[in-house]
């Protein structure tokens, strides 16, 4: 790795992300514009996320399915706002076998069209709903303006699909969603996420409702990091999802979908990065605890099997944790810098005099408390203290991220004031509803309403652009978004 850094956030946030991503070894840039190779370390980090979201979605009852990357083009155009919606994002194939296809292939942009299909065949009566189903997958979006993890023209998610009796059943459903994204937002991304529903004009194409959790990242733009949608029977009626009755009627069904995906990485690593890097929480860190020996020959020799012992009381306590021994050849002061670009939470240094003094160097990321860098801890007591400062790391990001995103978020009244405070966070500011002046508001600004907080308090004014009554009986959040 090169012993340069990155271009301060406060210089260019752009290139510090772009080389950030690089620099820390989460991915490299792909062959076709616009993809990206999560190399194993990024990659760790979507496995940590995966785990504990797909534990959640089991426990809620649904089963993991496997649907076909291609989807014939008829499918979509059966959803006619579905279609309209993706269609300046769809890849399609139109050759296959060194020949021309009768019907054109769409590579998934999203399920809910060939899960439609099927969700028809498998439904006949009453009794074969609840149908809850999700899918691990890849899929395409062809990106102009691509950016890893946040806008890739192939990327990683899961997502739900479930049918239900009526709107009140596939309403929870829905809310569940949002409520579990919220959860391992704030619990494992340490992300302190704004949950609540999108405008009208930022539905998804062909939901009656969508709901959003949104992150304020460390230059003041929103991440919208995770979706959850009710569908109505828009795609009931589209693909004849159908059952009969307790009286022998046939209903439509009401689904949902929802999805969350790799873009929550690039939503990490814009909430905690500094000017030095990467700044993982401990519950998604590939490694929660590095061990950098040091010295040289035979010093070095001794500090690194001390270090192997050490690594594994460790290991014993739950923690991952890597001991970096076997590349003498760079220095520890280069070794620190890295694992500093590459955002584990503590280091551990054990050199010749820690030894002699049984005692361990234990750094954290960021210091927890103003002024507190590294301090030594007994040798026998770091195994068993661990677990507790990793804790207290996990707490005191999401605490920081929170108190960050209350310094760029006010509340405003006049289009002075807003066009002020969009320009560097988030306003909350009444809104008429119509699209037409959203559409008037990101021309002036950037900025878009990004949710209504589910949380908010209700309130009554007039829209901060054109002086109509609020639509939401609150106030909305805008801010300029990735």
């Amino acid at each position: 790795m090169s012993r340069e850094g990155v271009t301060p956030q406060s210089e260019d946030f752009s290139a510090w992300y772009n080389e950030l991503v690089i620099k820390a070894q989460l991915v490299d840039r792909g062959p076709v514009r616009g993809t990206m190779v999560i190399r194993p370390y990024g990659y760790r980090v979507w496995e940590l996320l995966q785990a504990d979201l797909d534990r959640r979605i089991k426990d809620a009852g649904h089963d993991n399915a496997c649907f076909p990357l291609f989807i014939p083009e008829s499918y979509l155009k059966r959803e006619a706002e579905h279609v309209e919606g993706f269609s300046p994002e769809l890849a399609v194939v139109t050759i296959a076998g060194g020949k021309e296809l009768e019907e054109p292939l769409v590579v998934r942009p999203t399920s809910e069209t060939v899960i439609g299909e099927y969700m028809a065949k498998w439904i006949d009566s009453h009794r074969d709903l609840p149908l809850l189903l999700n899918q691990w997958a890849n899929v395409v979006r062809w990106e102009m303006r691509p950016r890893m993890f946040l806008r890739t023209t192939e990327f990683l998610w899961q997502e739900g699909h479930t049918a239900h009796l009526d709107e009140d059943d596939a309403m929870r459903e829905t809310m569940w969603a949002l409520d579990a994204y919220a959860s391992v937002a704030r619990e494992l991304a340490a992300m302190p996420v704004i949950a609540g529903e999108k405008t009208p004009g930022e539905r998804f194409a062909g939901a009656v409702r969508t709901y959003t959790i949104e992150a304020m990242m460390r230059d003041g733009r929103a991440l919208q990091s995770g979706t959850s949608h009710y569908l109505g029977t828009n795609f009931a009626k589209a693909f004849e999802i159908q059952y009969q009755d307790e009286a022998g009627a046939l209903q439509l069904a009401h689904t949902t979908s929802w999805g969350l995906s790799t873009r929550l990485i690039g939503g990490v690593i814009m909430t905690h990065g500094d000017d030095k890097g990467l700044v993982l929480p401990p519950r998604l860190a590939p490694y929660q605890v590095v061990i950098v020996p040091i010295g040289r020959k035979e010093q070095g020799e001794r500090t690194a099997a001390e270090a192997r012992k050490l690594g594994a009381a460790i290991r014993s306590m739950g923690i991952r944790v890597h001991v970096d021994d076997n590349r003498p050849q760079l220095s520890p002061g280069f070794k620190f810098n890295e694992w500093e670009m590459r955002g584990v939470p503590v280091r551990v240094e054990l050199g010749a005099r820690d030894l002699e003094a049984g005692v361990a160097t234990v750094a954290r990321r960021l210091p927890t408390v103003e002024g507190q860098g590294k301090e030594q801890i007994p040798l026998d007591k770091v195994p068993e203290l661990l677990p507790g400062i990793l804790a207290d790391f996990q707490s005191f990001l999401l605490a920081r991220a929170e108190a960050f995103r209350e310094e760029r978020t006010a509340a405003v009244d006049s289009w002075d004031a807003f066009t002020a405070q969009v320009a560097t966070g988030w306003a909350r500011a009444f809104h008429c509803g119509r699209s037409e002046c959203e559409d008037e508001i990101k021309a002036e600004t950037a900025a878009t309403p990004r949710v209504i907080p589910a949380e908010a308090p209700e309130e009554t004014g007039v829209c901060v652009k054109c002086g109509a009554p609020s639509a939401y009986g609150k106030r909305v959040i805008f801010g300029k978004a990735y």
